[in-house]
C-alpha cells in the first residue's frame, strides 16, 4: 500500500512538474507573439518596400526609354528653319497604298515655330497620277503663345538631282495668312498647304532621272525669314549640303550683297 501511494506520490509530481513547464512554455510564446507580429508587420514593410522598388525601377526604366527616344529625335532635328529629307524606298513608297508621308519635325529656332512637310508621291488632288504634290505643315509647337501668328513666311522646297549638273527642281510658295493652314495650331497639326503640282511624275519614272538613286531621293525645305531675293536662295541650293550651315548661310549672304 505504501509503495502504490509513493507511486501515486511520483506522478502527481511529474503532472505538476509537466504543468509547470506548460505554463513556463506558454508564458515563453506569449512573450514571443510581440516579436512575431512585429517580424511579420517588418516583413510586410519589406515585400511594400521591395513592391515600390520594383515599380519605380519599371518607371525610371521608361522614363530613360522616352529620354533616349527623345535624343533620337533630337539628333536629326533642324533648328534654323531648314530641312533636308532623305527619303528612301522611294519606288515602293510610289507603288503602295499610302497616300502621303510626313517627314521629321523640324524648327525655326530652338524656341520657335515647329513643322513638318507632307508628301505625296502620286499626287492629290487634281493632281494625283500626274505629279509629285508637296506641302508645309504648321504643327503645334510648345512656344506658340509668344510666336506671331499668322505664319506669312516663303516656303521653299528643292528636290536634288543626285548628278554633277546641279539641275535641281526648285519651287516656292508665300503663305496665304487668311488660310487657317497658317494661324496657330489648335491641334497637333494644321491643314498642310503648299504646291499640288511640284514634279512631273513622268520625270521620276524615267529610269535615267538624277532624283532617285539607289531607291533614295532628297528633298530640301527652306522657311525664308530675311525675304531674301530669289537668286541668293536657288544659289543655297547648289552649295556643298556638307558645310555647316553657318558657312553656308554666310555664303548665300555674300551672295546676296553680290546681286545687290
Amino acid at each position: 500500500m505504501s509503495t502504490l501511494s509513493a507511486g501515486v506520490d511520483v506522478l502527481n509530481d511529474d503532472l505538476k512538474r509537466v504543468n509547470m513547464e506548460s505554463i513556463q512554455h506558454k508564458n515563453a510564446l506569449d512573450s514571443l507573439s510581440p516579436d512575431i507580429s512585429t517580424l511579420k508587420l517588418s516583413i510586410q514593410e519589406q515585400n511594400k518596400i521591395l513592391d515600390d522598388i520594383n515599380n519605380g525601377q519599371e518607371v525610371t526604366e521608361k522614363d530613360i526609354q522616352s529620354m533616349k527616344e527623345k535624343l533620337n529625335d533630337m539628333k536629326g532635328t533642324s533648328y534654323d528653319g531648314t530641312f533636308l529629307w532623305k527619303i528612301t524606298d522611294v519606288k515602293e513608297k510610289m507603288d503602295g497604298r499610302q497616300i502621303s508621308i510626313y517627314s521629321p519635325a523640324f524648327y525655326s529656332s530652338p524656341n520657335g515655330y515647329k513643322m513638318c512637310v507632307r508628301l505625296y508621291l502620286n499626287g492629290d488632288g487634281n493632281a494625283h497620277g500626274t505629279h509629285v504634290s508637296i506641302f508645309f505643315v504648321l504643327m503645334r509647337g510648345e512656344y506658340d503663345a509668344i510666336l506671331k501668328f499668322p505664319f506669312h513666311f516663303k516656303v521653299m522646297f528643292c528636290l536634288y538631282a543626285q548628278n554633277n549638273q546641279q539641275n535641281h527642281i526648285i519651287d516656292s510658295f508665300t503663305p496665304d495668312t487668311k488660310s487657317n493652314s497658317f494661324q496657330r495650331p489648335r491641334s497637333d497639326m494644321n491643314i498642310a498647304s503648299g504646291i499640288p503640282k511640284f514634279v512631273l511624275l513622268t520625270t521620276l519614272q524615267n529610269d535615267e532621272n538624277s532624283y532617285i538613286h539607289n531607291n533614295t531621293m532628297f528633298i530640301k525645305t527652306v522657311v525664308d525669314f530675311v525675304d531674301m531675293p530669289k537668286r541668293p536662295l536657288t544659289y543655297a541650293f547648289g552649295l556643298n549640303q556638307g558645310l555647316t550651315n553657318s558657312i553656308q548661310q554666310t555664303r548665300v549672304q555674300q551672295e546676296n550683297e553680290r546681286q545687290t
